[in-house]
């Protein structure tokens, strides 16, 4: 589909015109001088139809540039300067809801009474006669009629007390300021939630400057390999041609554009790279060891220049650091669990070390299979026997690990039967076979979104 640009003629030659885009800087193609009304003009700008293929820009027409508008030519038109709005002229206040002065004259505060001292004026059903010290009212057909005297009212009598011990209806406990409640924070404090490892910010400096040294013929080849490498512009390709042969155009050799792509792949693979590189360069310590080491680790798919082994080194001393501080530290718990006898601490620290490369030392090994087989005893609550029994298993230790003895319960005795082949000593308590130990838990890794290269 083609679309309107504006272009500048930078060159002429004979009968074809150099042109760029309106306000850049470098030509991006030529075109016919014929297509342009009046002949070209170095340094006029028009309007041009174009269409955008693999193997560069075509300019189907060229229209003379935008002027002015004929009913305004000197641009004198007057502007109507909108009205600021105001506000209604009437104004309606709404009285408030509850209910009024008191028809009888008593001009009394009605906020000192208390609710709980109310007269009670429920109607018995059966008698028509009332529960408080109220007096029934007269029927209807004694009453005055409209515009004759009324009768003064008898004066109340003392109002029923009711029970305020809370005997009748149960008091509700005082509650505390806001601020002290649990879970809420103080008055102007807002909780806020801790920021965890983010992703390496996407950077666009070697991939811009990669884009402005290509040619025009290079340019989309390039954008299609730093979107998906050399199969993102395959498929280019195959649909351009496509639409080109329902169109009745002819196609374009997918040989020669492949042929661009090899020649530009190193190039664009090193740029993205570069990106990829000065982001995480640039996250710090906030960036995912997992993205840090992806970073390190693609650098071998990719010829790197000096700059970029400048970067790589930057980044390898990083991972370096950090995998030696989450090292440190996490010996540091392991002996800590080990001296307190955590069975179930040592054995999570065990199974889940900071590095795959990191290996437990002889000495922590040999001191965490003791503690663990002392705590696997006969006399062990079935619960945390289970649970210990079901942390060993997914340790590298589990087939040194000698319990003492299996609680007689029935999920104990399941549970010894079921990881009988990840701890061999199990199986021997049982009085049965060793069975074979179980397959290696098979890790699902994500699809990738994009290639690493």
């Amino acid at each position: 589909m083609s679309r309107r640009i504006e272009i500048e003629i930078t060159s002429l030659s004979g009968d074809l015109a150099t042109w760029r885009a309106a306000g850049a800087k470098l030509p991006k193609g030529v075109l016919q001088a014929s297509l342009v009304p009046g002949g070209p003009v170095i340094g006029n700008v028009y309007r041009a139809d174009i269409e955008q293929y693999m193997e560069g820009i075509e300019v189907l027409s060229v229209t003379a540039p935008k002027t002015a508008s004929p009913l305004d030519p000197k641009n004198e038109r007057v502007e109507r300067i909108a009205e600021p709005k105001k506000g209604p002229d009437v104004v309606v206040t709404y009285a408030p809801k509850g209910r009024g002065p008191r028809r009888d004259g008593d001009d009394r505060d009605r906020g000192d009474r208390p609710a709980s001292k109310r007269p009670s004026t429920r109607r018995d059903a059966k008698d028509g006669a009332t529960t408080g010290d109220r007096p029934a009212r007269a029927p209807r057909s004694e009453r005055p009629a409209d515009g004759a005297p009324r009768p003064e009212r008898t004066p109340r009598g003392p109002r029923s007390e009711r029970p305020s011990d809370g005997a009748a209806r149960g008091e509700r406990p005082s509650r505390g300021p806001r601020s002290d409640r649990p879970g809420r924070p103080a008055s102007g404090a807002r909780s806020e939630r801790p920021q965890g490892p983010q992703q390496p910010p996407l950077t666009t400096i070697h991939r811009n400057a990669l884009l402005a040294t290509l040619s025009p013929e290079q340019l989309p080849v390039a954008e299609q390999l730093l979107r998906g490498g050399v199969p993102a512009v395959r498929a280019a390709v195959e649909l351009q041609n496509k639409n080109a042969a329902a169109q009745g155009r002819p196609t374009i050799d997918a040989t020669t554009i492949e042929r661009i792509a090899e020649e530009l792949r190193n190039r664009t693979n090193l740029a993205l790279w570069k990106d990829r590189a000065g982001g995480a360069i640039g996250a710090g310590r906030e960036l995912r060891l997992r993205d840090l080491r992806a970073v390190v680790t693609s650098a071998k798919t990719v010829t790197l220049d000096e700059e970029a082994r400048v970067q790589l080194k930057e980044l390898q001393t990083a991972l370096t650091a950090r995998v030696e501080h989450l090292r440190t530290q996490w010996n540091e718990k392991l002996e800590h669990a080990i001296t307190a006898k955590n069975v179930k601490e040592a054995l999570a620290l065990v199974a889940r070390p900071p590095d795959v490369s990191t290996r437990l030392s002889a000495d922590a090994a040999v001191r965490v299979v003791a503690l663990v087989s002392e705590s696997l005893s006969a006399e062990q609550d079935s619960k945390t026997w289970n649970e210990i029994v079901e942390l060993a298993a997914d340790t590298s230790i589990r087939r040194n690990v000698k319990p003492l003895g299996i609680p007689a319960d029935e999920s104990s005795h399941a549970v010894a039967v079921h990881n009988a082949g990840a701890i061999p000593e199990l199986a021997k308590l049982l009085g049965m076979r060793v069975p074979p130990p179980p397959p290696p838990t098979r890790i699902v890794r994500r699809p990738a979104t994009r290639r690493a290269s």
